[in-house]
């Protein structure tokens, strides 16, 4: 339970460290931040195979394929409807960073802005904890670290579209904490509900896989090929594939 909790801190104070870079490196470039994001993509595309979506097929008994793909697809359905429901970020700024006209009074409400964070944190929080319910350590700890590297950028790109708005840099890095500690809260949750109830563990996995996939296809992959650094970015995730194949091999 203490690693558990350790490793929620660990995923939600990424994004507290994004946010300290973002007020560190204020003008980062998209090269930069694109390559970031895209290891980060590698790494939770291989958490999200080896870690979810494969231990649920082991663990669904009879009907493991259809409880899987079932929980795959439910998985990214939860989160496509999220989406639609709010915004995410790489909807919600230009190519440079700066507030669309017409989204200048909806960031300008805190309050909103801190549930569109929190409402897309919450499912890789879970993502995170219902790692732990198949009782490999290491598995476990990769899907974390793909999550929490996904964190990083994603701290970073939040700080410059709220400064720009004239809110104060102290009530930024509150709005960073409060969407790192909603992942916190996002992985006890998924780690109690499997923990609690492991006939429901096969196809939790492979929901919380679904939720990475979709994240992964539908705004980390888009988002790094929008400006201009497609072929490195692909090679970035390659290499964070890669690098998760190696840490599978050696830890497993």
């Amino acid at each position: 339970m203490k690693l558990v909790f350790l490793t929620a801190l660990g995923v939600g104070g990424a994004s507290v460290i994004g946010a300290l870079f973002g007020f560190i490196f204020k003008k980062t470039t998209h090269r930069f931040s694109d390559i970031v994001l895209a290891f980060a993509a590698g790494v939770m595309l291989a958490a999200s195979v080896i870690g979810l979506v494969v231990p649920s097929v082991e663990l669904g008994g009879k009907y493991a394929l259809v409880v899987t793909i079932a929980g795959v697809f439910c998985g990214a359905l939860c989160v496509n409807v999220i989406d639609k429901i709010v915004p995410h970020l790489h909807r919600m700024t230009g190519v440079e960073g700066e507030i669309h006209p017409e989204k200048q009074n909806q960031l300008n409400k805190v309050l909103l802005f801190v549930i569109a964070i929190a409402i897309h944190n919450l499912p890789e929080g879970i993502a995170a904890g219902v790692g732990f319910g198949t009782g490999n350590t290491a598995d476990a700890l990769t899907i974390a670290g793909g999550i929490a590297l996904q964190n990083i950028p994603e701290g970073m790109v939040i700080i410059g579209p709220m400064l720009s708005t004239g809110m104060k840099p102290s009530k930024t890095f509150v709005i960073a904490l409060i969407t790192g500690i909603i992942e916190v809260i996002g992985t006890l949750l998924g780690y109690f509900a499997v923990s609690i109830s492991s006939a429901i563990l096969p196809f939790a996995l492979a929901f919380a896989g679904g939720t990475m996939l979709y994240v992964i296809s539908d705004e980390m992959i888009p988002e790094t090929h929008a400006h201009g650094s497609e072929r490195g970015a692909t090679y970035s995730l390659l290499a964070g594939f890669c690098l998760m194949l190696v840490f599978d091999v050696v830890l497993g």
